[in-house]
């Protein structure tokens, strides 16, 4: 029997232009998973507002961090596979984007003709969400039913406070931190309407100390989760409660989303006279836009004028040595696991 695994990450734009932007936002915001209101207003909202003025003002965004080989976040994800097919030499790796290129379809395409039996489907997401993990499955086993294809089929799971990420993680942070830091925890952010339908009891979510305590009904819950990677990093790393926040950046549009947000927590910081900031996005295993440019760059920019000293920014785990062997772990933990169902007819 042969291994496979579709490694997923959200995507991104072919080109840094105004329209190579615009049609992935199109392909991205469209999608019912990530804005999750009904088809004609969603239509309404993405093609009559955020199509006519986004794509121009983050298309000078991410030609500000394109890389030689092209975009970060498709480089990045490429290297980890480059670098698990060095580490594990009887799988093959190949890498789907849920948006844009290359696709899922292209990917599976790719390990099916390499005669791939056994596959693994693995979204790099640590922390499970319906606009990330959920709407990459869907994606998949659509795919796969089209293609006619059926092979045997493992998910990777989430793995929020997993050791395999915990320690790279912990690692990566520890180097940029000295008894002046004050760690700040950045994650994507996700409308509140997403985190409450997690919650099929009605009762836990968003409800204080929801996110502090482990309960059958937050088991997949993002916010949850995230909170639980927080502090499986700062008792790893020793920090009292006063050394570090939490807070969730990207928001998009007028719904509700979680909070605190990243931009007033790095405003209130500095106010309260913290200089030296020390910034991490554990949602991300891969640099991309909300890292290098948000982050790096209008963050970094809101603490200095808000009263701050320094930013550091801790570049996501990429194809870090630790990493890639922590990952290597995490598969094949997943391929050990029962099988899923074939795909039907």
């Amino acid at each position: 029997m042969t291994r496979g695994v579709i490694l997923i990450n959200v995507g991104t734009p072919d080109e840094p232009t105004t329209a190579s932007v615009r049609r992935y936002l199109k392909e991205f915001l469209l999608d019912p998973d990530v804005i999750d209101i009904p088809a004609p207003l969603r239509h309404m909202l993405v093609r009559g507002i955020i199509l006519n003025l986004r794509p121009k003002k983050v298309a000078p965004r991410y030609a500000s961090i394109w890389m030689e080989e092209g975009s970060p976040l498709r480089v990045y994800t490429q290297r980890i596979c480059q670098a698990l097919n060095t580490e594990i030499k009887d799988i093959e790796f190949e890498v789907g984007m849920r948006y844009g290129n290359p696709s899922i379809r292209d990917a599976l395409e790719r390990l099916r003709s390499k005669g791939i039996t056994e596959l693994l489907i693995a979204p790099l997401y640590p922390h499970h969400a319906q606009s990330t993990t959920e709407t990459s499955l869907k994606r998949t086993y659509l795919e796969l039913k089209q293609m006619g294809w059926k092979p045997k089929c493992h998910e990777l799971g989430d793995f929020p406070v997993n050791p395999s990420f915990i320690d790279p993680l912990v690692n990566s942070i520890r180097p940029h931190m000295d008894e002046n830091s004050h760690l700040l925890f950045s994650y994507h952010g996700l409308p509140l309407s997403h985190i409450r339908r997690v919650d099929k009891s009605g009762k836990h979510c968003l409800s204080d100390g929801c996110c502090n305590s482990s309960v059958d009904v937050n088991r997949k819950c993002y916010a949850h989760q995230c909170m639980m990677t927080t502090v499986a990093v700062a008792n790893s790393l020793g920090l009292q409660n006063e050394r570090w926040s939490h807070s969730y950046q990207s928001r998009l549009g007028p719904t509700k989303w979680l909070s605190p947000s990243t931009t007033g927590t790095v405003e209130k910081l500095a106010k309260s006279g913290i200089k030296n900031l020390v910034i991490v996005s554990p949602a991300f295993v891969a640099d991309g836009l909300e890292t290098l440019e948000e982050l790096e760059i209008e963050i970094k920019d809101e603490f200095i004028e808000a009263g701050g000293k320094s930013v550091r920014v801790v570049p996501c785990l990429n194809d870090r040595s630790d990493w890639i062997t922590g990952l290597s772990g995490l598969i094949a933990k997943s391929f050990a696991r029962t099988q899923l169902p074939q795909i039907s007819e």
